[in-house]
């Protein structure tokens, strides 16, 4: 017998199909659940999706059987779910785009356990307000993961750019800096490459740009590849296809300082947790990369 659960958000009813289903089989994880949690965290997530073209990554038989990651938005998705067409190079593709609640809980409804965004919005979407810096460890060993976060914001307040910081869920740590939407992507990846070239001549025992990993040995690889128009990044507050269900989780920069800290540091259980405090709240203003290139200039050319 097929169950249906209603929720009535924002105006708009969602109908959940067997919430009963269970998403996490080590965890005993349920679609309901993932529901739950995406309604209860949705007011500190949706400042990070509205306005944002965005990947789903759907898991309709649980995070142990086939999944899928979805660009184009459905047709059977309802009319009152936003949706952006952008181009693509032989065409375009039509993007979901989570504004609201029910969106979010919609989306959960589908099984994406985890959303993915662009780093640009959809009104200018080859003008991003975000760079992110990938901290992407060689092994299990956070200690590194830490040491290269504090490297990359000490060169971040050289160039005089504000940051925030992030476990990804998975692995490592995201730096992202807010951008006023000034400058093209082109011009953003030259800028993360310029800067992450600097750290790794500053660290090469620690720090590497190589892409193939066997070029990287057991050095932390500074990946800056999802500087470009439509690359994505995960979004503050998703939930990973992880055992644990672990989240992306907002960081103050003094939880660097934590021995415990690792990349699944919070799950979906932790939900009471992750909204008691908000590490972002003062979170800076979008800067322009105009200064900051030129002192980024200076310091390649020393390298």
């Amino acid at each position: 017998m097929t169950t249906t659960q209603s929720i009535r958000v924002g105006g708009h009813t969602v109908e959940i199909s067997r919430p009963e289903k269970v998403l996490f089989p080590e965890d005993g994880i349920t679609k309901a659940d993932l529901v739950d949690y995406y309604r209860a965290v949705s007011r500190r997530m949706l400042p990070h999706l509205r306005g944002r073209p965005l990947m789903l990554e759907r898991h309709p038989d649980g995070i142990d059987g086939p999944a899928f990651m979805q660009k184009e938005a459905s047709e059977h998705f309802p009319d009152w779910i936003h949706r952006a067409e952008l181009p693509k190079e032989d065409g375009t593709v039509t993007y979901t785009v989570c504004d609201d609640t029910a969106t979010l809980v919609y989306l959960a409804n589908q099984a994406c356990v985890t959303v993915h965004r662009f780093l640009s919005r959809a009104d200018r979407p080859d003008h991003p307000d975000r760079l992110v810096f990938d901290l992407d460890p060689h092994g299990d060993d956070f200690a590194p993961v830490r040491e290269a976060a504090r490297w990359t914001r000490r060169l971040l307040e050289e160039l005089e750019l504000p940051a925030t910081l992030m476990t990804t869920g998975s692995r490592g740590l995201h730096v992202t800096v807010p951008l006023d939407r000034s400058a093209s992507f082109d011009e953003v990846r030259a800028f993360a490459r310029d800067a992450a070239e600097v750290l790794a001549a500053r660290h090469p025992d620690h720090l590497t740009t190589q892409a193939r990993k066997q070029s990287r040995g057991d050095r932390l690889y500074l990946d800056i590849q999802r500087n470009g128009y439509a690359q994505t990044a995960v979004v503050p507050y998703a939930v990973r296809a992880l055992p644990g269900a672990p989240v992306a989780a907002p960081l103050a920069w003094a939880d660097l300082d934590d021995p415990d800290l690792s990349a699944r540091r919070r799950t979906l259980s932790d939900v009471d947790r992750l909204l008691e405090d908000d590490p972002w709240r003062n979170a800076p203003r979008g800067r322009s990369l105009r200064a900051a290139r030129k002192r980024l200039a200076a310091l390649h050319r020393g390298t």
